[in-house]
């Protein structure tokens, strides 16, 4: 069976995992604030009889916030996620999940006790049929609906105490576009336009490195849920040094199209992509939320962006400079923080200086910015596939720091960060609930590690022996019938040397006899047969 069949398959038959669950968007359980799903296993509630998990009351962190969003009471994501429930699930042991039917990200197995370890690897280090299957399961992620989960389109307050809930389908990927907009979209404080934009659950704070961490496992896990394929893992692009897009190839991420340098090529299958949650403008005039509904083309024109906001990409000095950061948030804990590992790589800093700078975008931010399109604007960004490529590597700029600093937990700040930022703060709008600080470890710890950043041993293995040896599994059918062939034409070159050896020496015995012809005639006639005999 063809892969594109057998994704076709698939999509109908594998269950999605990611924000609100389906069985939590019912009026009862919105009334009744309780997200405690059966898990279809054993038949229980949080699958508690096989020990996985119980519904408890959630506690959330009373530590204070910084000064940035002044308002309290008045958005839905405040006190994650006691505006829409009070009872999750708490899993136990390495169980995961909404329900606790999963596994924590590492583990595997019936009772999830056997541990696993990915290798993310250069996107450029895959091979041909890698690549080909991660651009397939990019698609198939778009166009599947996620049977599990749903998002919502409205605020609490406009859905009466939970008996007119406002949920609508959305596909696998389109969720993780939605869940990156509801995590930075404005407030809401009531009349058209009228908004607090100085809020953001996942940037330019803290919990932007450990929030996109989380984020990535989870589309990671559910690539892995979609297509059955639990060997997968999100490749990254190492862009330090680039001077253009290396990744915007038909084969890859998409060209630029010839016809319209804001699309993408018609040869690549990212120019039929639909972007979502790209109009935070009219939202807000609107005071409404992005529905999911198709907002036009996918739009990307590297490089011809604004060269004084971005002069040029990082460089691997870059790169260097803010590594040697040794403090991970300082003074406000925002943008405007000066020696902050977090806010230089975020790229409000300058790597060569660590001080907060305005007008420029720089590092991470300078990549969003050269895209030039749906990956410019933060709410929508998530729109663009080459933002995985690129968070996964800022993802492992922050597991390098982690190592060469081995910082303790206390060195993430507990309180007074940007609402939504401390350590004991959960996730928006994560549920199952992860709290920020319990993502500031290594990646060891979650069961992944990124190719670059392996023993010299193991990045031999895994850049240059397993890829041949996949190749060579990829074709091993051809080998050996390619072996059988060449032992059936070396047989039959054998057998004609053969008979041709035995021709050429039964001549030269005929020959032979006919020199000692007239010796047995000599021997006949002295009648002597003693001779004829023995030759």
């Amino acid at each position: 069976m063809s892969l594109p069949l057998l994704l076709f398959f698939i999509q109908f038959l594998t269950p999605s995992l990611q924000q609100f669950p389906r069985p939590c968007t019912t009026p009862d359980v919105l009334r009744s604030k309780r997200c405690c799903p059966v898990w279809p296993g054993d038949g229980s509630v949080c699958g508690s009889l096989s020990g996985r998990g119980f519904c408890q009351d959630v506690t959330v962190s009373d530590l204070p916030n910084g000064p940035q969003y002044p308002h309290s009471g008045l958005d839905d994501r405040e006190q994650w996620p006691l505006v829409f429930y009070n009872q999750t699930c708490q899993c136990a042991g390495n169980y995961m999940g909404f329900d606790c039917g999963e596994c924590k990200f590492g583990y595997f197995g019936a009772n999830c006790g056997e541990r696993r370890e990915s290798v993310r690897k250069n996107i450029f280090q895959l091979s041909v049929s890698e690549r080909q299957r991660f651009i397939s399961y990019l698609n198939l992620a778009k166009t599947t609906v996620s049977p599990d989960y749903m998002i919502v389109t409205g605020v609490y307050s406009q859905m009466n105490n939970g008996s007119t809930p406002m949920f609508t389908n959305i596909s696998v990927y389109d969720l993780f576009v939605w869940m990156h907009y509801y995590v930075s979209r404005d407030a809401l404080l009531g009349g058209p336009g009228n908004v607090w934009a100085d809020i953001d659950f996942a940037h330019e704070s803290a919990a932007f490195l450990p929030w996109h961490r989380v984020y990535l496992l989870f589309w990671e896990h559910e690539i892995r849920k979609l297509t059955g394929d639990f060997n997968f893992t999100i490749p990254y692009w190492d862009w330090r040094d680039a001077q253009d897009c290396q990744v915007c190839t038909d084969e890859l991420m998409g060209a630029r199209s010839p016809l319209n340098p804001n699309l993408i090529s018609p040869s690549s299958v990212f120019s039929s992509w639909k972007v979502i949650c790209s109009q935070p403008e009219d939202y807000n005039q609107r005071e409404v939320l992005c529905d999911g509904s198709p907002e036009g083309p996918l739009l990307r024109n590297p490089g011809n962006h604004d060269p004084n906001r971005v002069p040029r990409l990082p460089t691997s000095a870059d790169v260097e400079s803010v590594l040697s950061l040794t403090e991970y948030e300082t003074g406000l804990m925002d943008r405007s923080a000066n020696m902050s590992f977090r806010n230089a790589l975020e790229g409000f800093a300058s790597p060569e200086t660590g001080l907060a700078v305005t007008g420029q975008s720089l590092m991470h931010n300078s990549l969003h910015v050269f895209m030039n399109g749906s990956m410019s604007s933060v709410q929508g960004s998530a729109n663009d596939p080459i933002f995985l490529l690129h968070h996964a590597f800022i993802d492992s700029i922050f597991e390098q720091w982690l190592r060469r600093h081995q910082p303790p937990r206390t060195h993430y700040p507990t309180a007074n960060a940007p609402i939504g930022h401390n350590d004991g703060f959960y996730m928006v709008p994560f549920i199952p609930l992860y709290r920020n600080g319990d993502y500031f470890l290594s990646t060891k710890a979650l069961g992944y590690e990124y190719a670059y950043l392996q023993d010299p041993s193991q990045r031999f293995v895994q850049e240059f022996l397993t890829p041949y040896l996949e190749q060579a599994q990829q074709i091993w059918r051809w080998l050996l019938a390619a072996g059988l062939l060449g032992a059936a034409v070396a047989g039959i070159i054998a057998t004609i040397i053969t008979v041709a050896c035995r021709r050429r020496l039964k001549r030269r015995k005929s020959s032979a006899y006919g020199e000692r012809q007239p010796l047995l005639n000599s021997s006949e006639e002295e009648g002597s047969t003693s001779y004829q005999t023995t030759l």
